[in-house]
């Protein structure tokens, strides 16, 4: 039985959001550069501030968020430790891993880069609430 083909209109809409979501792309590798950052050290950052329920993270849980190779992943946090970006303690839990938490320094950074990709969300008209004001 042949297959039906999908209607135009699911390729139109596939096809936006797809640009758009290439334009948020692009954008955020910017912005990354602009602040002196690599868009990896940004993703990283971002990784770690916004894993749920804690400010931290482990190697092994920020290569799966990065969709990296855990090698890769110990290459890019050491590269943003001798940045100042983040700092590794010790796992209670468990010698053999670290934990990742920001530095004040990549928590300043993370928070301007944050603060204007809410706004491209918003100009971009993908759904996201407004952040609360302070």
């Amino acid at each position: 039985m042949p297959k039906q083909a999908l209607p135009k209109s699911v390729y139109e809409q596939l096809a936006e959001f797809r640009y758009t979501l290439r334009k948020f792309i692009r954008f955020s590798e910017s912005a990354a550069r602009e602040m002196g950052l690599t868009p990896q050290q940004h993703q990283l950052l971002l990784a770690i501030q916004g894993y749920p329920g804690r400010d931290y993270a482990t190697i092994s849980e920020l290569a799966e968020r990065l969709q990296v190779t855990h090698h890769a992943c110990v290459g890019l946090a050491t590269r943003c430790e001798q940045s100042e970006l983040v700092a590794r303690r010790p796992n209670p839990d468990d010698a053999r891993s670290v934990h990742l938490a920001l530095t004040p320094k990549g928590l300043e950074l993370l928070e301007l880069l944050s603060a204007v990709h809410l706004r491209q969300i918003q100009d971009l008209q993908l759904i996201m609430p407004s952040p609360p004001n302070p």
